[in-house]
């Protein structure tokens, strides 16, 4: 699905457009020219990564030239599918020095996953993979996307280890937020050990006079105009000493 002439969405489950596995978070891909990369990769469960392959394919985008995984965080609707994305099409994956360690080792205590099978949101059966990382992503750091450049910023409150990217494309100033803020300010609090509600409100705050455009979170609606908006929104509420609204 063609968002701008930069990026495209291609994987998303039912809280989103339903177009991979129905517990995928939304999978963004950046064309920067001479390579792809995607944000976020699912959980790769059933025949997901072969749908996000296709969507790849019907945005006339070219499987060949993805070479790297953003991931924003280890949760396994954002991240359970790094494995299978590396075997499938051969490319890297960057990830936070947190996220790297869990995700190296397929950690499913560090990551959540299981808690969330506790709470039934997973089904016991499934499980996550090694995943071999290229690279570690710190605050500040510069990701190259072909002619595009993605800066790296550490937002952890949602869980730890969690980083959200910004991209300055040929007109248009884009978020790639994970699960830090939603459409209207919302944002995801859980009753997980790693969720802390004083980072959060640090992390969001990084966030402002970035003069946002596009915004792009991890689940439910995007906007294509004004994203600024959804971010000051959750930080208003923060400075006012309140919790912005749960998207749940």
């Amino acid at each position: 699905m063609k968002l701008t002439d930069e990026v495209y969405l291609v994987g998303g489950g039912n809280f989103g457009f339903g177009l991979s596995g129905e517990l995928d978070c939304h999978i963004y891909a950046i064309d920067g020219g001479d390579e792809i990369a995607l944000v976020d990769c699912g959980m790769g469960d059933g025949a997901a990564i072969d749908e996000i392959v296709a969507n790849l394919k019907e945005d006339g985008l070219d499987p060949g030239r993805v070479r790297k995984l953003l991931l924003t965080h280890y949760h396994a609707d954002h991240a359970g599918g790094a494995s299978l994305m590396v075997e499938k099409l051969h490319l890297g994956v960057y990830a936070s020095p947190v996220a790297a360690q869990a995700l190296r080792v397929a950690d499913e205590k560090a990551t959540g996953l299981d808690i969330g099978k506790a709470a039934g949101f997973y089904q016991q059966s499934y499980h996550l993979r090694p995943c071999p990382i290229e690279a570690e992503l710190v605050e500040g750091q510069m990701v190259s996307v072909g002619r595009l450049r993605l800066s790296v910023f550490d937002t952890p409150g949602h869980c730890n280890g969690h980083v959200s990217f910004v991209m300055q494309g040929s007109s248009r100033r884009y978020f790639f937020g994970g699960d830090l803020v939603f459409f209207g300010g919302r944002i995801i609090l859980q009753n997980i050990p790693d969720c802390n509600i004083q980072a959060y409100a640090q992390s969001v705050f990084k966030l402002e006079d970035q003069n946002l455009d596009v915004f792009l979170p991890g689940h439910a609606a995007i906007s294509l105009r004004y994203g600024q908006r959804h971010i000051d929104a959750a930080a208003a509420a923060f400075r006012n000493l309140m919790v912005p609204p749960n998207l749940l």
